[in-house]
């Protein structure tokens, strides 16, 4: 039998990932990396770096943030950080209207501007 959490336990669960991010002297940061893990751009989060609503933790990308790609590549996943660089997520998916974080563009050249137009991420069952 699969484990079930009510709301209340996935609220809790969830909040306690925004304080994890947010831990450190700053703000986190969130990295777009290719399928070899190398960082095409890393992104500062707000602080706090969302918001929490039942099983659901939605980034502060409004309005829309962007940084500069320090590298070309194909954006396949994402990690974030607390501000100390310790990895707090990995794993996360992003795309172009899909995905944990979504992106204006996957295709990045160095020097480009990538912007982030939303993030969510969902707790599990």
């Amino acid at each position: 039998m699969a484990v079930t959490y009510e709301t209340a336990v996935k609220t809790a669960r969830m909040q306690a990932v925004v304080t994890q991010i947010d831990e450190g002297t700053g703000a986190g940061k969130l990295k777009i990396r290719d399928g070899s893990n190398n960082i095409l751009a890393t992104f500062t989060l707000a602080d706090p770096c969302g918001t929490v609503s039942g099983a659901v933790l939605t980034f502060d990308f409004d309005p829309d943030i962007s940084a500069t790609a320090g590298a070309n590549g194909t954006a396949t996943n994402a990690i974030i950080t607390d501000s100390d660089d310790e990895t707090k997520i990995s794993g996360l998916t992003v795309g172009v209207g899909t995905g944990d974080i979504q992106l204006d563009s996957t295709s990045t050249t160095s020097g480009q501007t990538v912007t982030i137009t939303a993030g969510t991420i969902t707790h599990a069952t």
